[in-house]
């Protein structure tokens, strides 16, 4: 009998139009040369479902390892914001309790006002998710400070079925594997450490 590994994942449609435009749209953007007045940042979100131990673990000894109970408590949920800029090597992950239009927009204007502050336009290559639009700065701010955000971003889609274009996506995927898989985190504060 023979041990078989599959991979998931999504296969790009054949003969699909829109998904090679956005796929080039995308690569082209990744291949632009680093110029400090128009950084090329990635982003991504992940929601999280907290949970905590429902009881105490016992630890581990010379005969048995740490034992855990299989029972937990649901402890509200959290969302992941990751930021990535490849071509620096720089990421930032920030946490929410929840994963909006606005909490989006918020995040977006923070990296605006603070690391990119001095850039003319900050380009972002992000999924098309129906939180990751201009839109969500107007329900965030009033209309002017919203309209001088907008202009200092050039969205950069990656196609439907192609997020993992994204390279947000595959950081965000990396920590999760890494820091996440398998743990119960209960709190969005232990989240954060």
């Amino acid at each position: 009998m023979t041990n078989r590994k599959i991979q998931y994942g999504v296969i790009p449609p054949d003969a699909d139009g829109e998904f090679v435009a956005c796929m080039e749209n995308v690569l082209e953007t990744y291949a632009r040369p680093y110029a400090a007045a128009f950084p090329v940042v990635c982003m991504d979100e992940q929601p999280v479902q907290l949970t905590k131990e429902a009881r105490q673990a016992i630890g581990a000894t010379r005969a048995h390892p740490t034992r855990i109970d299989y029972e937990y408590e649901r402890a509200g949920t959290a969302c992941i914001f990751l930021f990535a800029e490849a071509l620096l090597g720089w990421r930032s992950v920030r946490i929410r309790p929840r994963r909006t239009k606005v909490d989006w927009a918020l995040e977006m204007e923070a990296l605006l006002r603070t690391r990119y502050a001095d850039t003319e336009k900050v380009i972002v290559v992000c999924d098309n998710l129906n939180t990751h639009t201009p839109g969500a700065f107007y329900e965030a701010f009033v209309a002017e400070r919203a309209r001088e955000l907008v202009r200092r971003i050039e969205f950069h889609y990656t196609p439907k079925h192609g997020s993992w274009l994204n390279i947000a996506e595959n950081e965000l995927s990396s920590m999760t594997r890494q820091c996440l898989l398998g743990r119960r985190i209960g709190s969005i504060q232990q989240l954060c450490a």
